[in-house]
């Protein structure tokens, strides 16, 4: 079995709050996350792919078709985008850098597993150079 990583750049706001929570709760709970004008984060993705090698390539899976994959399942969705309002798997849910860490996985999941042989092993999102989360699947 070998483990691939592919990593992916993207720029995006959010805000931690609740609708049912006043103005104060959510400054107590969430802080800066809080603010009502929204910030930012430069998020590094890093997606890991595990299987066997094919013999007839030497590939676990051609890293340009992951790019695009990728690419088209969350960059385009999530670069330069409000996490809270402009993206689609995220509707409904909380913009915490974890549940966006598992959505992303459910999003990648399908089409990378199209490959024969190829399985998503994780994915793994930095909000900021300190702080990651990292999802296996269930």
């Amino acid at each position: 079995m070998i483990y691939m990583t592919r990593k992916e750049h993207f720029n995006a706001a959010h805000r931690m709050y609740r609708d049912e929570w006043s103005a104060e709760k959510n400054a107590e709970v969430f802080g800066k996350c809080a603010n009502p004008n929204w910030h930012g984060h430069n998020y590094n993705l890093f997606v890991t792919v595990k299987g066997r090698i094919s013999q007839a390539t030497g590939y676990l899976i051609d890293l340009k078709e992951l790019k695009v994959i990728i690419n088209d399942y969350v960059i385009e969705k999530l670069d330069h985008k409000n996490i809270n309002m402009d993206v689609d798997f995220m509707a409904g849910k909380m913009a915490s850098t974890e549940l966006l860490c598992i959505e992303i996985f459910n999003q990648l999941k399908a089409p990378i597993e199209a490959y024969e042989g190829v399985y998503l092993h994780s994915v793994k999102l930095y909000e900021t150079e300190n702080n990651s989360a990292e999802y296996f699947g269930e």
